[in-house]
Order: structure tokens, then C-alpha cells, then sequence
């Protein structure tokens, strides 16, 4: 039973709404404002200068040019920005120390680049950096008294509310992070985190942002897609388990190179590579490219969408361990979509609905290591609350696999301890 003195009274959290709600809100605009510059810096490099040039853009060769050219950007900007581009996303998970003020324009111009250049990374990890920066030096300057881990899950909450369209995302992963307590007072300590997310998801809509609604065809369960799902997720999160192996040394091997000019540059002459290899949809976070593929399905050959499976793995391991700044889960994502339509493909009468939110789950699962986003993206991308019941059976032999696995996340032991954000006098 919760403890009535230990909890809030409604007033309180009331009170904590309203910054709560200005934190959403400013988190739908930031990510809003980022994706719009990263769309129109991908239509100059895509569009506008192929069209000036009198070549296509959509050639292979153009996207090794422009990934090699990010590569050299991106490096630029980790070596002269101030704060060299924030924490290495390669080496902390979503919710990381908050970045001094300054640093920050550095880590949002990292982004920018990688997501307008094609690198297999989606925003989520830098764009919670921008978030959790600014959010941490407005409530030090106007609510001290809110302790500065309570400010990390208010704006990490703001920005998954907008990036995925829901605040029930930020609900799961936070009941991880926060689990321990009373589950009244768990609630308690998630009211404003989910008072963010909340007015991030609907701001962000009605801004006219994306949505992962994929129109895949409606599911009903049947006994044999308990294997069907449990088979394709734990294949999903083998082929994680194995990018996840090859990270930390993919890591270290760039890093022999010492300088961000050199192994951010490489990393973006192998990306362009692999685009030569496996074409424009295995490039770029993978939101858009999942609606190309999932539309186009059926003409894929089974061979091909091997191919994608391996190309686009391979190149979120280069494009993190490459020094790129951004998050893995939406590539991780993409993969997933492409391996549950390869076991369509191979085995038709598995539903491609079952299948695809069956490959989500063991990929997210692997790469991100959270279970409750790896069940929850699998739901969203499908877009049927009646395949939950047998992606929740298929999650328990992915656990299996994962219980020893390695992370895809690098340890660095030296790794100095960001500045805080500094508090303007008042």
C-alpha cells in the first residue's frame, strides 16, 4: 500500500504539469525543427544539386559521394564544434548526463548531417541530448528544487511522446528505469514524464509529423503463429545479437585512427559501400524506407531482402561505431521490418502483419536491450493491438537468447564526465 505522506498531493502535481506540458511542447518543436532542416538539406544533396549537376540522384555512386562527403562533415564537426558533437552515442544509453549549453549546437548539427547524408542512425540519442540539455538549464534556473534526475525523465519522455507518436512508449520504458517502490508512488514519479510525452505526441501531430502508421493488413492469432512469431523474433534477435558482437571492435578499430577527420570520413566511404551494395533503402534512419518497403513488398525477391537485412546491420554498426551521432532503435526498426518480410516472402502463409512486428521485436530487442519498446514497436509498426498476446510468447525465447549477449553498447572507462549546464544568475 502507497504511503499517503510519501505521495504528492493533487496540487503538487498539478503545479508540476503546466512545465511539464511547456517541456513537451518544446520537445515536439525541436524535433519538428530538426526534421524539417534535415529534409531540406537531404533535398539539395538528393535533389536539387543531382538536378543542377544533370545526373541522378538516385544512383549508387552519387550515395557513396554524399556519405563519403557526411563522413567528412560529421567528422569536421566532432573535431572543431565546441563540446566535439556531445557524448559518443556508441558508448551511453538514451537517458545520458545532460550537456552543457554550448556543446549543443555541435551535437544538432552531427545530427542534421547524418540524417540528411543517408548514415543508418535515427535521432533519437542526440536529439534527447538537445532536449535534456535545455530542459535541465530552464528548470535550474526556474525550478531548482525539481532534483536534476526528475528533469532527465521529463524531457527523455517529452521526446519519445513526439518521436513515436504516443506517450505510452515513454510510459513502458520509464517503468524500467524507474521500477523499485510502491507501484502509487511509481505512478506518482511518472505523472509529469507522462504529461510531456503527452503534449509532445499530440503537439508534434498536429505540427504535421510523421506517423508509423505502415496500413499493414488487419490479424487474427491462430495456434501455429505462436511458433511462427517466437521462430522469426528469436532469428531477429540473433542477427542483433551478432551487429551487437561487432560493435565494440568495429569501435576500437576506428578509433586506432585517431583523429574525427580520418574514422569519421572512413566510416562514410564504407556507408557509401554498402550503399553501392544494398541501394537508398538501406540508407537513412529507415522511417520512410520502411513505408517504401512494406508498399512494395511483394516485388522483392527473397534474395534482395536478404540483402537488406545484412547490408542494413552492417551499416548501423559502422555508422555508430564510426563516431555518426544518432540512435539505433529506428534503423533496428527498419531491420526488423525487412527480416519479417523475408520470412513472408520464404513462408507465405505466415501473416506479413505477424511476421513483420515479429522480426521488429528480436532486432529492437537485441540492439536497444529495452523489452518494453522492442514489444511496443512491433505493435506500432503493425498497427494491430491483437498481435501484443503473441509477440509477449515470442518475447520469452528472445529473452533466452539475449540473457548473455553482448550489448550494443561501448564501455569506455576513461571517458571524462560532461560539464553541467551553468545557471545564468538571476
Amino acid at each position: 500500500m502507497t504511503d499517503a505522506a510519501s505521495s504528492p498531493s493533487p496540487a503538487v502535481l498539478a503545479k508540476a504539469a503546466v512545465p511539464a506540458t511547456i517541456v513537451g511542447i518544446g520537445a515536439a518543436v525541436l524535433l519538428f525543427g530538426v526534421d524539417a532542416i534535415a529534409h531540406v538539406l537531404h533535398g539539395v544533396w538528393w535533389e536539387d544539386l543531382p538536378h543542377a549537376l544533370g545526373i541522378d540522384g538516385d544512383a549508387r555512386w552519387w550515395a557513396a559521394i554524399i556519405l563519403t562527403v557526411t563522413g567528412a562533415l560529421v567528422g569536421l564537426t566532432l573535431w572543431k564544434a565546441p563540446g566535439h558533437g556531445g557524448h559518443d552515442t556508441a558508448t551511453v544509453d538514451l537517458v545520458s548526463p545532460p550537456l552543457p549549453l554550448r556543446t549543443l549546437p555541435g551535437v544538432a548539427v552531427a545530427l542534421i548531417l547524418g540524417l540528411a547524408g543517408g548514415v543508418s542512425l535515427g535521432p533519437e540519442g542526440p536529439i534527447i541530448m538537445i532536449a535534456t540539455g535545455i530542459t535541465v538549464l530552464a528548470y535550474r534556473r526556474f525550478l531548482p528544487e525539481v532534483p536534476v534526475p526528475a528533469v532527465l525523465m521529463i524531457s527523455t519522455s517529452a521526446m519519445l511522446g513526439a518521436m513515436l507518436g504516443t506517450p505510452v512508449a515513454a510510459a513502458l520504458v520509464l517503468t524500467g528505469v524507474l521500477g523499485g517502490g510502491a507501484a502509487g508512488q511509481l505512478w506518482d514519479r511518472l505523472f509529469t514524464p507522462l504529461v510531456a510525452a503527452g503534449a509532445a505526441s499530440v503537439f508534434y501531430h498536429l505540427l504535421g509529423g510523421a506517423s508509423w502508421d505502415m496500413g499493414l493488413p488487419d490479424y487474427s492469432a491462430r495456434w501455429i503463429d505462436l511458433l511462427s512469431a517466437s521462430v522469426i523474433a528469436t532469428v531477429g534477435a540473433a542477427v542483433g545479437v551478432a551487429a551487437a558482437a561487432a560493435f565494440t571492435p568495429a569501435h576500437r578499430a576506428f578509433r586506432r585512427l585517431r583523429h574525427p577527420m580520418l574514422y569519421v570520413t572512413v566510416g562514410g566511404v564504407l556507408l557509401g559501400g554498402l550503399a553501392l551494395i544494398g541501394g537508398q533503402i538501406t540508407m537513412f534512419k529507415g522511417a520512410e524506407e520502411t513505408a517504401e518497403l512494406l508498399e512494395n513488398v511483394d516485388s522483392y525477391a527473397v534474395g534482395t531482402l536478404a540483402l537488406i537485412v545484412v547490408v542494413k546491420l552492417a551499416a548501423i554498426v559502422i555508422s555508430g561505431a564510426a563516431g555518426f551521432r544518432g540512435g539505433r532503435i529506428f534503423p533496428a526498426m527498419f531491420t526488423g521490418v525487412a527480416l519479417g518480410a523475408l520470412a513472408h516472402a520464404i513462408v507465405p502463409d505466415i501473416p506479413l502483419t505477424l511476421a513483420v512486428a515479429s522480426g521488429v521485436l528480436g532486432v529492437v530487442f537485441a540492439v536497444g536491450r529495452e523489452g518494453w519498446l522492442a514489444l511496443f514497436g512491433g505493435v506500432l509498426i503493425c498497427g494491430a493491438i491483437g498481435v501484443l498476446p503473441v509477440l509477449c510468447v515470442a518475447a520469452l525465447p528472445v529473452w533466452l537468447v539475449l540473457t548473455r549477449a553482448p550489448h550494443m553498447l561501448v564501455h569506455v572507462d576513461a571517458e571524462p564526465a560532461p560539464e553541467p549546464p551553468a545557471v545564468p544568475a538571476r
